[in-house]
This record gives structure tokens, C-alpha cells and sequence, in this order.
């Protein structure tokens, strides 16, 4: 997304109502993360080849991200012609300085 993007018109979408007076814009419609997101499964899955793969969830900002994530790789790991080790855990960081 340039900087000079202007988003796309509220009104195109759902937007809850307690947020619709806070909202101006939508920049990055929730259907362009998810299928990124399922791109970057496929990605980490194919560099990854067979082996173990270790995913660390920084809380608690990523949570979302890291679930859904974590769901189209496990989606590919179940499909695929091949299964690989798949270990999760969590971080909690106090501060980003």
C-alpha cells in the first residue's frame, strides 16, 4: 500500500456501530489479510520443506494474526502430501523499546 492510498469509502463495509464515529477510512479490507495471510502459510510451509517448524506468538497484538495463521498452515499441513512438526508457544513482552 503507497502513501498517498486512500483507503476505500466506510460505507463499503460492516462496521460495528460503537466504531463507525471513529472510522474515516478503510485502508486494508479484512478479506486482502486473510487471503496474505493464507499466502504466507503456503510460503512458510514450502521454505520450510519437512522440517519441525517452532511458531512464537507475541501477545497480545498478534494473537489474531498468529491463530488464523497457524489455522491455513495446519489447513496445508492436512492436506498436503506431506505432514510436518508443528510446536507452538506464547511470549508476553512488558515493553517495546
Amino acid at each position: 500500500i503507497r502513501d498517498e492510498e486512500s483507503g476505500y469509502n466506510k460505507n463499503l463495509f460492516c462496521i460495528p456501530k460503537h466504531y463507525e464515529e471513529d472510522l474515516e477510512r478503510v485502508f486494508i479490507p479484512h478479506g486482502l489479510i486473510l487471503d496474505r495471510t493464507e499466502r504466507l502459510a503456503r510460503d512458510i510451509m514450502q521454505d520450510m520443506g519437512s522440517h519441525h517448524i517452532v511458531a512464537l506468538c507475541v501477545l497480545k497484538g498478534g494473537y489474531k494474526f498468529f491463530a488464523d495463521l497457524l489455522d491455513h498452515i495446519k489447513a496445508l499441513n492436512q492436506n498436503g502430501d506431506r505432514s510436518v512438526p508443528i510446536t507452538v508457544d506464547f511470549v508476553k513482552i512488558k515493553s517495546y523499546c
